[in-house]
């Protein structure tokens, strides 16, 4: 069983570190970003929905903790309407994948979300993650839009 612990400072900024570098990746292998300019724009954007850290307001920031109290990885959720959260990122520790802690992870942070009194809560999945994307629809996710391209 896994619980959702408010991250602190350090712990944020570890997080920050490792997820603007990845979303910056992961924006250029989805093609929406040219991978020399990706950096930059993942730190506006960082920059931009979290301007006081940890501590931003409509944000929920959480490391996710195992029964035995190791830390498996974070989830960020963050308030879109009076209704509705978004999540913005989880993360499983690679050590963590594959146990079941990311499902335990999900669950936790419906039951969060409903406690600060939202009803409703949407994700963004990239395309090409195709463990992501089996994972939220064995968990009763539905997918509401479809974007696609093709090179030419």
């Amino acid at each position: 069983m896994v619980t959702l612990q408010k991250m602190n400072a350090q712990e944020f900024q570890q997080y920050l570190e490792v997820a603007v570098a990845e979303y910056a990746k992961e924006k250029a292998l989805a093609g929406n970003w040219e991978e020399n300019e990706s950096l930059q724009k993942a730190k506006e954007e960082f920059s931009r929905l979290l301007p006081d850290g940890e501590k931003s307001e409509n944000n929920y920031l959480f490391t996710i903790v195992t029964g035995d109290g190791e830390r498996a990885g974070i989830l960020w959720l963050a308030k879109q309407s009076e209704e509705k959260a978004f999540i913005y990122d989880i993360k499983v520790d690679e050590d963590f994948q594959g146990k079941g802690y990311g499902k335990q992870a999900m669950k936790a942070i419906e039951d969060q979300a409903k406690e600060i009194g939202f009803n409703k809560i949407g994700l963004h999945v990239f395309g090409h993650n195709k463990i992501a994307r089996s994972l939220y629809e064995k968990i009763g996710y539905t997918t509401t839009n479809v974007v696609m391209e093709k090179d030419i």
